[in-house]
């Protein structure tokens, strides 16, 4: 029997819709020689620097920095049922064979690579790599499976930015909150926020301290056989002018004057259509626009694929 793991409840009963008739379990959707079940989210996590020892309970600069050896993870308290529906059919005598259908890109690698080193799972994997929940969509996805080893590289760039983060987050917050932090207060420093903060301060900081300054600028209107055209006064390719004196005297110089035509191109251009957008684009432009958050506008593209079914994959680079 072949198992097959999604990311989240929708998108099992995607899958399971697009294979056939089903009947509804515990956790999981059994078909015809298959059967789906899924995730929530991430069912498994790096633990917490206690973990590695009783002297990481307590917060203390002596004992930072914290760095494992070999990192461990543990099963999500909040998902732990879920996670042992997973784990159960992995173990299953039954299943030959295991096909990761979680998201597809890095963390969809991770979650099911987590799921199936707890589970102790040996049995081979194969890869579901779709980018659309259509049904039409899955069924070619399932035309296609990859190897399952053929994704580990993906696999390794998850985990190396997990740790990543856990290192950092984990030592620089216990140093922070030490150091600077009141008691009780936890002063969170990350990989990526505290970066992020650091040029959403830089930008505060150049508003808050910029000076206006004042500037003229010439405009004159040309006619010629009762077509029109406005122009603005420049000279080597500036056309601002700290004092209004300096701008009243070019004006008044070429007021009522003739103009000459130095240069005219005449060109065919080609005006390329945009490209489609990717999350980061799409969210820039929902905030310009309607004020929109970045988390609500990922809320509202992830609900158009998974429920409308009307755009691919919206968490990918591309």
């Amino acid at each position: 029997m072949r198992l097959i793991v999604a990311e989240k409840p929708s998108v099992g009963r995607d899958i399971a819709g697009a294979l056939g008739k089903h009947r509804k379990g515990k956790g999981a959707l059994a078909g015809d020689g298959w059967t789906v079940t899924w995730a929530l989210g991430h069912l498994a996590e790096l633990a917490p620097p206690d973990a590695y020892g009783e002297e990481y309970k307590k917060w203390r600069l002596e004992s930072l920095p914290i760095l494992p050896g070999r990192f461990k993870v543990r099963v999500n308290h909040k998902t732990r049922e879920q996670f042992n529906v997973v784990k159960g059919l992995m173990k299953d005598g039954s299943v030959t064979e295991v096909v990761n259908a979680c998201d597809a890109g890095r963390e969809g690698e991770l979650i099911f690579a987590y799921l199936y080193g707890l589970s102790g799972c040996n049995k081979p994997v194969l890869r579901l790599w779709i980018s659309s929940l259509t049904h039409e969509a899955i069924r070619a996805g399932f035309d296609a499976l990859r190897d399952g080893p053929s994704m580990k590289p993906l696999e390794d760039a998850a985990r190396s930015r997990g740790e990543a983060d856990w290192i950092v987050g984990m030592n620089a917050t216990r140093a922070y909150s030490v150091r600077f932090g009141r008691p009780g207060n936890v002063l969170s420093v990350g990989r990526v926020q505290t970066p992020t903060l650091k040029l959403l301060v830089d930008r505060e900081r150049e508003i808050s301290d910029f000076k206006p300054e004042k500037f003229w600028t010439v405009h004159a209107r040309f006619s010629r056989d009762g077509s029109t055209y406005d122009g603005v006064w420049f000279k080597n390719k500036q056309n601002r002018l700290p004092e209004r004196e300096a701008a009243d005297r070019i004006a008044e110089k070429v007021r009522g004057g003739t103009g000459t035509v130095r240069k005219a191109q005449k060109k065919t251009a080609t005006e390329k259509p945009p490209l489609l957008y990717d999350l980061t684009e799409l969210q820039r432009n929902a905030n310009a626009r309607y004020g929109f958050t970045a988390e609500r506008t990922l809320r509202a593209a992830q609900a158009l694929y998974e429920e409308r079914k009307l755009i691919t994959y919206p968490r990918t680079s591309s």
